[in-house]
C-alpha cells in the first residue's frame, strides 16, 4: 500500500495496530487492577528488570516470561505504578497481599517481583499448572474463581487473562 509515507506493508500496518492497540488498553481502565502509569511503557524498561525476573522466576519455577506478560499487563514496567484501587509496583501488589507476601516496600522492584511471583506460583499449584485460572485469580481473586467455577464473567477478568496470555504468546 502506497501512501503518504511512501509503500507500507499489510504487516507494518498490522504491527502498527497492535502496538497502538495495546498502548490503547494498557491506558484504558479496566477495573482496580489498572495501573497509571508515570510515563511511557517503554520496553527498554523490562530490560533493567530482566535479571530479577530471570532469578526469581527460576527460584520460585515460574516462566520467566509469564511473569513478564503479567508485569507487563499490570504495570508496564513501571516499578512506580499505582492502580486507583491502591495496587502497587511492578506486578500491582495491593497492601495486604504484600504483607502477606512479607514484602515490606512494594515498590522495590525486587521484593515486588519476588512477592508477586511467589503468589502466581502459589496459584499456578492451586490450579494445578492452569495458567488461564492462575491469571483469573491473581486478578479477581481465588475467591471468584471458585465462585464461578472457572474464570469469573467479570469483563476485567476476561481482558486481563487475555491480554496476559497474548503478552506470554509474544515473549516466548
Amino acid at each position: 500500500m502506497t501512501g503518504i509515507y511512501g509503500d507500507v506493508s499489510s504487516s507494518s500496518l498490522y504491527q502498527l495496530f497492535s502496538r497502538l492497540l495495546e498502548i490503547y488498553l494498557s491506558e484504558r481502565s479496566f477495573g482496580s487492577r489498572t495501573a497509571h502509569f508515570a510515563g511511557d511503557v517503554a520496553e527498554g524498561n523490562m530490560a533493567s528488570f530482566k535479571n530479577i525476573i530471570c532469578s526469581v522466576s527460576k527460584r520460585y519455577d515460574v516462566d520467566a516470561q509469564l511473569v513478564e506478560a503479567v508485569i507487563q499487563a499490570e504495570s508496564g514496567f513501571n516499578a512506580g505504578a499505582v492502580s486507583p484501587s491502591g495496587a502497587q509496583g511492578l506486578m500491582q501488589l495491593m497492601p495486604d497481599t504484600a504483607r502477606e507476601l512479607g514484602v515490606t516496600d512494594a515498590f522495590d522492584p525486587q521484593q515486588n517481583v519476588d512477592g508477586g511471583v511467589r503468589y502466581l506460583r502459589q496459584l499456578l499449584d492451586r490450579y494445578d499448572g492452569n495458567v488461564a485460572l492462575a491469571l483469573a485469580a491473581y486478578n479477581a481473586g481465588p475467591g471468584a474463581v471458585h465462585a464461578y467455577g472457572g474464570i469469573p464473567p467479570y469483563r476485567e477478568t476476561q481482558e486481563y487473562v487475555g491480554r496476559v496470555l497474548q503478552n506470554y504468546k509474544m515473549y516466548q
